[in-house]
């Protein structure tokens, strides 16, 4: 394994994933892998954009994932079958360095995110029934200051932070950008992971 991907697993290893306890919901199982890339040896974090036609959550910025389906044994099972299908990412081609905490979603699904590194030349193919785009972000420019911001909005009967964070058009909010936030606080004192080679407003 990679010495930078040893310590990101590290760090997450020394937090345990949080369960999502919101009492008087029923809230489905999904899972997402959150997908970390090297590039010139700088981190990346890797999205797709969901299609317009989508019933639900169209048009959005996420990862890779979806409900967990009766035949996965576990959710990791889920996020790294869904990646398989979505962006034809082998499971061989992953190494899982860890578990996020669960996020809710206004949709009724508790997302189980789990981070794992890709191979950074691994050739993708989206499925255009399921992504309408794949962009990769350096995470030193998710941690520079001021990209990220938060709202209060309502959903589900209660109030929520919402988390976003902007980047080259396109905006990562909501469950999404709640995984980022929480994956770039277990991280955010790792130097090597401010390197940035371009900065795209």
């Amino acid at each position: 394994m990679d010495a930078l991907w040893a310590q990101v697993k590290a760090r997450l290893e020394a937090h345990a994933p949080r369960a999502v306890n919101l009492p008087g919901l029923e809230l489905r199982e999904a899972a997402v892998l959150v997908p970390l890339r090297l590039h010139g040896g700088v981190p990346h974090l890797l999205f797709t954009v969901r299609p317009a036609t989508l019933r639900s959550h169209a048009g959005q910025v996420s990862f890779p994932g979806g409900a967990r389906d009766a035949s996965d044994p576990t959710p990791l099972h889920a996020a790294l079958r869904e990646a398989e299908e979505e962006l034809g990412i082998p499971q061989s081609a992953v190494t899982v360095l860890g578990q996020l905490d669960e996020t809710p979603t206004t949709s009724a699904f508790r997302i189980a995110p789990f981070v794992g590194a890709v191979q950074a030349d691994l050739p993708l193919s989206p499925s255009p029934d399921e992504v309408a785009e794949v962009f990769e972000v350096p995470l030193g420019e998710l941690l520079a200051p001021g990209v990220h911001r938060t709202e209060r909005r309502g959903a589900m009967g209660r109030e929520w932070e919402v988390d976003f964070y902007p980047w080259g058009g396109h905006t990562i909010w909501g469950a999404t950008a709640r995984i980022v936030r929480n994956l770039l606080t277990r991280v955010a004192d790792m130097p090597e992971l401010h390197a940035s080679p371009t900065r795209t407003p």
